[in-house]
């Protein structure tokens, strides 16, 4: 029986381009939401779920560092995808003949240097995928859909214009889950550890908390907050540092974060991807 990943969206869909890029030997599993996509993984429809995390240009993709802690899924690892947009249409159709584009509200802005050029008007889709699909499933030859090379392939369509994003660094970051962690070193790349925790309710609680990591060595690459029920005074922080939890110094600093802290809880111990060095030598 053959391995399947899961991914928010339909086939076609940028998350569907991560699980062909990264783990090309197991089947695409399309699901609706994240949600759906970490459910996927915890009933065992799916072996791997492939999360998108942020966006070079975005930012992060909302609500999914909440979704993470509560999914009982581990982080093994992490995958850089290069969102390259392109304009797709029916067969035939002319760039010149293009009225109006549709993409997700997140893919529009990316391209609106190029949709005001050619007098393009966007208009919001709920996935790039379907999209595409329902650009191929019409008859006018005046829509567009902006979607992956990969979403051309699947819906039969021709690519009008290629890599027509406005920020040419443009990446999308994701994150490969599974029902069971895997601690082993491994990668060319160094190690990543990710985490979650809330500080405990005492003066300049987060401060002290930070300090282990500096006086020990530990590089933190992220560090976000975001509320939890809806409370407040409720502050749960996610974050990611480089280094394995059997690091001397990463032993330390967790041990010294320990002492302000109230829950913490590893997520993941995954192989840095090599893109994270060519964005710290730019």
């Amino acid at each position: 029986m053959s391995q399947k990943i899961a991914f928010q969206g339909e086939l076609g869909a940028y998350g569907h381009q991560a699980c062909a890029d990264t783990r090309p030997d197991y089947d695409p599993l399309p699901c609706p939401t994240f949600t759906a996509a970490i459910e996927a993984v915890r009933k065992g429809d799916a072996d791997l779920g492939m999360i998108a995390v942020e966006n070079s240009t975005y930012g992060r993709v909302a609500d999914v560092h909440s979704l993470l802690p509560e999914s009982g899924l581990h982080i093994i690892d992490e995958a850089f995808v290069r969102v390259h947009i392109n304009l797709l249409a029916k067969k035939g159709a002319q760039l010149a003949d293009m009225k109006q584009a549709f993409g997700h509200v997140v893919i529009l802005p990316q391209c609106a240097g190029f949709l005001r050029e050619h007098a393009i008007t966007g208009r919001v889709s709920s996935d790039n995928a379907k999209a595409a699909r329902d650009v191929a499933e019409g008859q006018d030859m005046t829509v567009g859909a902006l979607a992956s090379e990969l979403a051309a392939e699947i819906y039969g369509l021709d690519i009008l214009a290629r890599n027509i994003e406005d920020a040419s660094n443009n990446t999308t970051r994701f994150l490969v889950m599974a029902s069971e962690p895997d601690y082993r070193r491994r990668g060319d790349h160094g190690m990543m550890t990710s985490f979650v925790f809330r500080v405990r309710n005492i003066p300049a609680a987060l401060y002290k908390a930070m300090g282990g990591f500096a006086t020990n060595g530990v590089n933190m690459t992220k560090l976000e907050s975001y509320m939890i029920g809806g409370s407040f005074s409720a502050t749960q922080f996610y974050a990611e540092i480089e280094g394995h939890p059997d690091d001397h110094n990463v032993q330390l600093a967790l041990e010294e974060l320990g002492y302000f802290t109230d829950m913490l809880h590893i997520m993941g111990v995954y192989p840095g991807h090599p893109k994270r060095r060519e964005r710290q030598a730019g």
